[in-house]
């Protein structure tokens, strides 16, 4: 398993803090594959946008479509997200 330097939720300054702070859960911790970004805040922001198009965008297929799907293909790749 690769292992990637991430900043942690209280160590965030600046762009980075902004970002966390718009997608920290309700228990107060922000997804490690989200985190994985962190030393980057440009792709973190990308990686997001592109997430948000692909699950909540217009698409041929409902929400809970695309989420069984997401879970298959994690499922298939022995993925824990």
């Amino acid at each position: 398993m690769a292992w990637i330097r991430m900043i942690p939720e209280h160590e965030a300054t600046g762009e980075l803090k902004t970002l966390y702070e718009k997608l920290i859960r309700s228990d107060g911790i922000v997804d490690n594959i989200l985190k994985i970004h962190s030393l980057n805040p440009p792709s973190l922001r990308t990686h997001y946008e592109f997430y948000k198009t692909v699950v909540k965008g217009r698409s041929g297929l409902s929400r809970v479509q695309r989420e069984m799907i997401a879970v298959v293909v994690s499922a298939t790749n022995h993925c824990h997200y």
